[in-house]
């Protein structure tokens, strides 16, 4: 059964949150940190198969996104920058955590939703997370990112941080359908369902083009999570699950999520575990082989986590 409810969010407005309850007595958390120009309802069919094994599932929609873009806000903007939204994120642990003290925890983040459930490990390292899923990440080269973070923050200040520019949105996104074969619309790199597809371009509340200061933003929380005293923060024993498609453009088609996986194994980390899907594009909750996708993730929960799960 879902349930929604709001909070008060860390920057401004109020947060939105679907929360998925199983019929029987709950036994083990899950919660879902969201991408880019989505929003959390987008998790449904995944969060009925997790409410169905036990899981009370929550997922926000971060703020500029969703329902939790109110009158005066401004759509696809973080007020207060980057971790005023992974504040937000961690509210909703809080809460949650709070509600259920007693269940396993376990945090999943997607794309953007990735770098921020990352910035968590690194800046709440004492959370109480049992558990860590990143999927569909990225890592950008330690040279190449300032000079990327120099020309966004030069579009902010000209055409203002709560305006969206196309000229920088396709700088960063316009490759992303460069290896789809005969691409049928902008948006193919996410998914090889097309129903998916087409179900998001017409999703009035997805697949906007995001304002300049979230990108810079964006930006920002990357090279946080990367520097090697961020890394070095993360609770050392904390399982960590990296999954994405082969063919995601996000990832640089592997090699980046590898990349990822191997920085926090040089942080430390004892309990580093990487699943790339051949032939997956960006989303693979959402790809053709999902169910594959779900039980593996069920799957790596039940061997990897010290708390019992359902």
């Amino acid at each position: 059964m879902r349930e929604d409810f709001w909070f008060d969010s860390c920057g401004a407005g109020r947060i939105h949150v679907c929360r998925w309850m199983p019929e029987g007595e709950p036994k083990a958390v899950f919660q879902i940190v969201h991408g880019i120009a989505e929003v959390a309802e987008r998790y449904d069919a995944f969060a009925q198969v997790l409410a169905q094994r036990g899981f009370v599932v929550v997922a926000d929609d971060h703020m500029g996104h969703g329902q939790s873009v109110g009158e005066g806000d401004t759509n696809g903007y973080f007020t207060g920058g980057w971790f005023s939204a992974v504040a937000d994120s961690y509210h909703l642990l809080e809460l949650t955590k709070a509600e259920f003290p007693n269940l396993p925890y376990v945090l999943f983040g997607h794309s953007m939703g990735s770098f921020m459930a990352r910035t968590i490990l690194c800046k709440y390292p004492d959370s109480g997370i049992d558990a860590a899923i990143i999927c569909g990440t990225g890592w950008q080269p330690a040279f190449a990112l300032p000079a990327v973070i120099k020309v966004v923050e030069s579009v902010c200040k000209k055409v203002g941080e709560t305006n969206p520019d196309e000229t920088l949105h396709k700088l960063v996104f316009g490759g992303y359908n460069r290896k789809v074969e005969h691409p049928r619309t902008e948006f193919d790199w996410l998914t090889r369902d097309a129903r998916i597809v087409d179900a998001y371009i017409a999703h009035p509340m997805c697949g906007f083009t995001e304002t300049t200061g979230l990108l810079r933003d964006l930006m920002t929380g990357i090279r946080h999570i990367e520097k090697p005293e961020s890394l070095a923060a993360m609770r050392k024993e904390l399982p960590v699950f990296f999954i994405a498609g082969g063919d995601d453009p996000v990832g640089n088609y592997g090699k980046g999520v590898r990349q990822s996986a191997d920085a926090f194994r040089k942080a430390g980390m004892a309990d580093v575990s990487v699943h790339i899907y051949p032939l997956c594009r960006h989303e693979i909750l959402n790809e053709i082989n999902r169910e594959e996708v779900y039980g593996d993730i069920l799957q790596w929960l039940s061997s990897h986590m010290k708390k019992s799960l359902p």
